[in-house]
């Protein structure tokens, strides 16, 4: 922070000199490092600390005092409250608990605004099978927890003979993980449910939420300032232009300074998008792709996310996870798939495989899976990576 003058920050050109500070550059401290020349605040004030997100590289814990879980709750209220959860609600809440804080600050915050939780956690806390019972014991009206685990919880159902969309549950939330189109309608369409989704991150708080449109978040910019930037030139774009978020949290930084804060993630920003609701204030932030998620095949880039679409919209396929391994001299793209037809059908098999080699010019080898096989392949896992590079 050399050269910069502390009393005109808020001036544009002096904002701009502070250097934008990313996860990488934490890591690369020392533990003392980190919580003596890093972190703020008097030990005393420090009540919790929290796992960084993630699923690869080193985690990092950072620190949170009372004030900042305070107003962590707030960003998690109003993300209940602008998907429509009310004190009616009972919601089974599968969100990872523990020392990563979503699944508990979800929990309280719902807790405090008259909701009836049901504190189940992911399937690393409580096994699926066990979730499932509950879902049948207490009939809840809401479900809670990331798209993914909700997609295996009703092949898991599915193979148990118990149909989600004929349940109780009608409204579910999502977070921690990407949630695009075609993931959003299979979810939907398993649980029968109404699906939206929010975003936020350990380091600041939970940030924004959809809207009954969902066509991306609104972003509490009360509590936290957004910036988009040019990847290259670090300038701001013009407004609904993509570019970097990056982010400063105003009110959760009691304990950790997260100043310009670079989440990785490429979005687009507008303000004065009106629907008439007291939301509207707020400015509505659209991701349009992250900056990682891709694996190398014999030469070609294959998007994470789009083969992802391409599996969740293709009618013969119930379930599915992808290994991409080294055989025979030659990369192998492995699709594991759960058909929604006969585990025999060739027919299904091949038009996997032809949908595959057409978007992406490279021919997978499928190998089918029995129902409910791969999401019991899931179990445990924090984050289930259905896209795994296993080629060392």
């Amino acid at each position: 922070m050399d050269g910069i003058n502390p009393d005109a920050v808020t001036d544009d050109d002096e904002w701009a000199k502070i250097p934008i500070l990313d996860k990488e550059e934490l890591r690369a401290l020392s533990p003392k490092s980190f919580y003596d020349n890093f972190c703020l605040g008097d030990r005393r004030d420090i009540t919790e600390f929290w796992r960084s997100g993630g699923s690869t590289g080193t985690p990092l814990f950072y620190p949170r005092t009372a004030e900042d879980i305070k107003y962590g709750q707030i960003g998690f209220k109003r993300a209940l409250d602008l998907a429509g959860f009310t004190a009616d609600d009972v919601a089974h809440m599968s969100m990872p608990l523990g020392i990563h804080p979503a699944g508990h600050m979800m929990a309280r915050s719902g807790s405090d605004m008259g909701i009836g939780m049901v504190w189940a956690g992911g399937g690393n806390t409580l096994r699926s099978d066990s979730q499932l019972d509950l879902l049948r014991m207490f009939e809840p009206s809401a479900w809670i927890g990331m798209a993914s685990y909700g997609i295996q919880l009703a092949n898991l159902a599915r193979a148990d003979g118990f149909d989600l969309a004929s349940a109780s549950v009608k409204r579910i939330l999502c977070s921690a993980e990407p949630l695009s189109p075609s993931k959003r309608s299979k979810l939907s369409s398993l649980w029968n449910a109404q699906v939206r989704d929010c975003y936020g991150m350990t380091e600041v708080m939970m940030l924004g939420a959809e809207d009954d449109a969902c066509d991306g978040f609104r972003f509490w910019s009360d509590y936290c300032y957004p910036e988009v930037l040019d990847e290259t030139t670090l300038e701001p774009v013009p407004q609904g232009e993509p570019g970097l978020l990056v982010v400063t949290p105003l009110v959760t930084n009691n304990a950790t300074p997260f100043i310009r804060w670079n989440t990785g993630d490429i979005v687009t920003m507008r303000t004065g998008i009106e629907r008439g609701t007291a939301y509207d204030v707020f400015p509505l932030i659209k991701h349009t792709h992250r900056t990682a998620g891709f694996v190398k095949v014999r030469g070609v880039n294959i998007s994470f996310g789009d083969l992802e679409d391409l599996m969740f919209n293709s009618d013969d396929v119930a379930d599915f996870r992808v290994e991409v391994v080294w055989q025979d001299d030659r990369d192998e793209l492995d699709i594991h798939v759960e058909l929604t037809g006969a585990a025999d059908d060739t027919t299904g098999q091949e038009r996997i495989k032809a949908q595959i080699r057409r978007v992406f010019g490279v021919a997978p080898r499928i190998v089918v899976s029995a129902p409910g096989a791969i999401a019991k392949s899931f179990e445990g896992a924090f984050k289930p990576q259905r896209v795994q590079d296993l080629r060392g």
